[in-house]
């Protein structure tokens, strides 16, 4: 069974930064696109940054791109995602997705990757 849990999220003034962990359980990294996906309250889920199964490729949203960055440790089965210049637009749950079946494992699907963990809120001051 594949387990994701979400952690790190907290409360930042604008300009500053958080890394955001999620422990993975119940699958392969190589066997799987993975990536974070957020909320913000009232509006939908949208893509934030994945990495691809295919290729390692990494793939980041317009709106977080030069600003958050992800990585993964394959042999401890964990996944980041480093925030830094941090606004308040970033406010939002974020979560951590993986997905194995292509085409849904393209990392632009990531919102709507088939495995979700449990969120970790960001709220970021202004």
């Amino acid at each position: 069974e594949v387990q994701l849990q979400a952690s790190g999220g907290g409360l930042v003034q604008a300009g500053g930064s958080l890394r955001l962990s999620c422990a993975a359980s119940g699958f392969t990294f190589d066997d799987y696109s993975i990536g974070w996906f957020r909320q913000a309250p009232g509006k939908k889920r949208q893509g934030v940054s994945c990495i691809d199964r295919r290729d390692g490729q990494q793939y980041y949203s317009d709106s977080v791109k030069g600003r958050f960055a992800i990585s993964s440790d394959n042999a401890l089965n964990m996944l980041y995602l480093e925030m830094t210049s941090l606004e308040p637009e970033d406010t939002a749950v974020y979560y951590c997705a993986a997905e194995r079946v292509p085409p849904y494992s393209d990392c632009p699907f990531v919102s709507e990757f088939g495995s979700r963990g449990q969120g970790t809120l960001v709220t970021v001051s202004s």
